[in-house]
């Protein structure tokens, strides 16, 4: 008698993951629920407890073996810690890459491994092929949930031992099954957002760690027009969450398109394309398997879910550079993801705008260096 192949399948409580499970227990592998905890400040409302418990009725449901492991003091070291170091400098970190890199891909799939797993398994809508003596990561078959993005740091290695039971199929499929395997988390609705963050707002959460305080907000001229909650809570594009007082400007939607912690200002404009970039320089490269040539046209998605630009990737003595075929929004510390056709290939770190990286001043001045009084000391808080 063969020896079956031993899966744990990371469980969030949701239906992606349980389907998941009950697919490969269909196929006959040897199948492990695992709960993971992660870190949760105390102010959040965040129903981990909850989703704990739906992961346990689901191993009761498929009558297989449920293990957790506690991974919390990980996350708030590898996710939670840089990140806040991040925005502190007026970056915009991606805490779903952290976490895939460091906890699920990371951590877990090393702890799993020790205790007999042959493989791992989660409910990412991404898919895995073999092509011409490598591994591919491919977008997951339904285009509107694919998350390939967070994986782009996956190696040849992780792979290998990896499994993606829903990447094949679209939601609705999903769904579908989990009534056909009577799941008890047939119903439950997607979660939104990030776990740890709770019922609060991005900025709400982070001013409870970092040091910030009220600025000014200037335009292109360097004209004060208004006053921010605190520059290191903003991201690029964004047109909310700070206050014009010049009556004129504040006719018009005005669109974060420079940040600088350093002064504690931002700059706004009524062109969003004010903020965009003629190239970005890439840091922590990291490609799946090789480095896209120099002539070859690919397309990067510099954020989540946005519509993927053409581009070209080229060394340089500073780094990698990316070069779209248009001016792009580029948010400095954003994950900036290269893919040639449904192929992720891999990506890297959005680093800070610079003048030679701006639209060209024809289109866009370039933000004014002016100074609007001592720096602002950003403090991050220990993470309790």
């Amino acid at each position: 008698m063969s020896v079956r192949t031993r899966v744990f399948v990371g469980l969030s409580g949701g239906v992606d993951s349980a389907v998941s499970a009950a697919i490969l227990k269909e196929r006959g592998f040897d199948v492990v629920g695992v709960f993971i905890k992660i870190w949760r400040p105390e102010f959040s409302l965040c129903t981990w407890k909850e989703d704990r418990l739906d992961a346990m009725r689901v191993c009761a449901a498929l009558g297989i073996p449920y293990r957790e492991i506690d991974l919390s003091s990980n996350y708030k070291t590898e996710v939670i810690d840089p990140m806040l170091r991040h925005y502190a400098a007026g970056l915009t970190p991606n805490p779903d890459v952290l976490c895939n890199r460091s906890i699920k891909f990371g951590a877990f799939a090393k702890w799993a491994r020790a205790e007999g797993a042959d493989r791992i398994a989660t409910g990412h809508y991404a898919r895995i092929r073999q092509e011409g003596g490598h591994l591919q990561l491919l977008r997951g078959a339904d285009h509107n949930k694919d998350q390939s993005y967070f994986l782009y740091r996956l190696k040849q290695g992780d792979l290998a031992r990896t499994l993606f039971p829903v990447g094949d199929m679209h939601k609705e499929q999903v769904r579908a099954k989990a009534h056909a395997f009577k799941l008890p988390v047939a119903q439950k609705h997607d979660s939104q957002g990030l776990c740890f963050v709770g019922d609060v707002s991005m900025p709400d959460f982070l001013r409870r760690f970092i040091a910030v305080q009220r600025g000014p907000v200037v335009d292109l001229a360097g004209a004060v027009i208004g006053e921010h909650e605190g520059a290191a809570v903003y991201t690029l594009g964004e047109r909310h969450g700070f206050e014009i007082t010049d009556t004129k400007a504040s006719r018009y939607a005005q669109y974060v398109i420079g940040i600088d912690t350093e002064r504690n200002t931002i700059t706004v404009s009524r062109d969003r394309s004010d903020a965009q970039q003629i190239h970005a320089l890439l840091s922590d490269v990291h490609w799946i398997h090789h480095a896209p040539h120099h002539a070859t046209e690919v397309i990067v998605q510099a954020r989540y879910r946005e519509e993927p630009v053409s581009a070209r990737i080229k060394d340089s003595a500073k780094g990698t550079i990316v070069d779209p075929v248009k001016p792009h929004l580029f948010p400095p510390g954003q994950s900036l993801v290269v893919y040639e056709g449904d192929a992720c290939l891999g990506g890297g770190i959005i680093g800070k705008r610079t003048a030679s990286s701006s639209r060209p001043p024809e289109v866009s001045s370039l933000q004014p260096q002016m100074s609007t009084g001592a720096p602002v000391r950003k403090i991050i808080r220990r993470v309790q």
